[in-house]
């Protein structure tokens, strides 16, 4: 039972019945990469109408039609204009459909797969230009590529509206291209420096202050903004002009540079070493076996990033399934999706639960820096935050309480894994409420 429990609740989003995994839990998983379930992309909007959406949001804000203190609606934002109100509602469908696919899905370790490579290469609405683009830059970009090759993602993310605009690629102007002589705008290492130190390489590969700049100067070009009508363009009049030398490699002017600099970068010993010790963190333990991150490693380089052989690697290989490895705290937004499957409901208030997930300490979507939201313990360990984490359980069994027998939930979810304190606890629970929340907020549910 423990290997059932380990598919279920280390590398999955958790199983109601722990037991419907007991004949094969290891090919359980494994199975899941060879046909992932597809996530329903029907009624979202795509990235091009997405930029049309933040841009009537920025204009609307520049150039307010209703006097100020006179729009009844308002929040921390600002009046919550027609066009914020549409932004809002493409948002939350968004999200509401993501969680849904979350909730359901029939392959849940698959599904921790695309949201570790959608947080690898992080986007946030944490500025004007990306207020609706991370969900398409997740479905557009991520998804479609998570199970593929590794180069093929890393592209795919790399040159996306989201994080063109994100990292500010989007603005960055070669100062020896045609626009840059004529601009007072020039180069912007942003993107540069994501891609090789949190995107491929690690800080600690080695480059040098000018690969940074010499890599802005290749990406210059790569633009997406109302002239390109929200689709990633290459323009040669940003483009800075001559050889850029990134690593010790020569790259010619022009687009098809990137794709070399995406193949070099992908096919350096670092990127292997960097992207097996991150995998290994997040579905493992905080610190893995270093045989496991070597294996992992090795396949990376021997199949060429080849990601669903990865996937199999990692979770073929026994030093995966070892029992005794710390567990690891769930993220706010892990436990809400636990939850919801243990308890088989479906999110129905899309923004209330963002709303607790946030306060958990996850803002969703809004990462709080390029690297995405951090995947160590420590980090979601404060006192506050677990104090949030059981006023959500509480407000969860008020809400659930009386049509679940938690008792039974987490007998199946756990099974003979369920410890004797959490048993006792929610066994002295005054409600069914009360039980609910004991359950929710228990050290089975909060940890993987």
């Amino acid at each position: 039972m423990q290997a059932t429990h380990l598919a279920s609740h280390r590398f999955g989003y958790s199983q109601p019945q722990l037991q419907t995994l007991a004949n094969d839990p290891r090919a359980w998983v494994l199975a899941q990469f060879e046909r992932p379930a597809a996530f329903d992309t029907e009624g979202l909007v795509d990235s091009a109408k997405s930029c049309q959406i933040k841009r009537d949001v920025l204009q609307a804000a520049l150039n307010p039609t209703t006097p100020p203190n006179t729009n009844p609606f308002q929040d921390a934002l600002g009046p919550m204009t027609p066009a914020r109100q549409v932004l809002r509602q493409t948002n939350l469908h968004g999200l509401g459909k993501r969680w849904q696919h979350m909730t359901q899905t029939t392959t849940p370790v698959a599904e921790r797969w695309v949201q570790f490579w959608a947080n690898h290469f992080c986007v946030a609405a944490t500025k004007g230009t990306t207020l609706a683009l991370v969900w398409p830059h997740e479905y557009e970009a991520i998804r479609p590529h998570a199970f593929g090759s590794y180069k093929a993602l890393l592209r795919a993310a790399v040159v996306h509206p989201a994080m063109l605009l994100y990292l500010d690629n989007a603005q960055s102007i070669g100062p020896q291209s045609i626009a840059g002589r004529r601009r007072d705008r020039g180069l912007n290492e942003n993107l540069a420096r994501e891609l090789l130190e949190l995107h491929t390489l690690g800080v600690k590969a080695g480059y040098t202050q000018d690969d940074v700049t010499q890599t802005a100067k290749l990406l210059t070009g790569w633009t997406v903004g109302p002239n390109t009508a929200g689709v990633t363009r290459f323009m040669d009049n940003l483009h800075q002009p001559g050889k850029k030398t990134i690593l010790g490699n020569t790259y010619p002017e022009g687009p098809q540079a990137l794709d070399l600099l995406l193949t070099d970068l992908a096919q350096h010993p670092a990127c292997a070493d960097f992207m097996a010790s991150k995998l290994c963190r997040h579905f493992v333990t905080d610190a893995p076996p270093a045989a496991l991150v070597q294996a992992l490693a090795a396949e990376f380089r021997r199949t060429d990033g080849d990601l669903k052989a990865v996937a199999v690697a990692l979770f073929s290989h026994d030093l995966a399934w070892q029992v005794d490895l710390p567990p690891k705290f769930k993220r706010p937004e892990e436990c809400l999706i636990s939850a919801h499957r243990l308890m088989q409901k479906k999110v129905i208030n899309v923004e209330n639960s963002a709303y607790w997930v946030q306060t958990m300490g996850q803002a969703i979507a809004r990462a709080p820096s390029p690297q995405g939201w951090p995947d160590l313990s420590a980090d979601w360990l404060s006192p506050d935050a677990v104090i949030k984490r059981i006023q959500w359980a509480e407000r969860y069994g008020e809400l659930y309480g009386k049509d679940i027998d938690a008792r039974d939930l987490m007998q199946q979810a756990f099974g003979p894994n369920l410890s004797t304190s959490t048993t006792q606890t929610i066994a002295r629970a005054e409600s069914g409420a009360q039980a609910l929340a004991f359950a929710l907020a228990s050290p089975e549910l909060m940890r993987r």
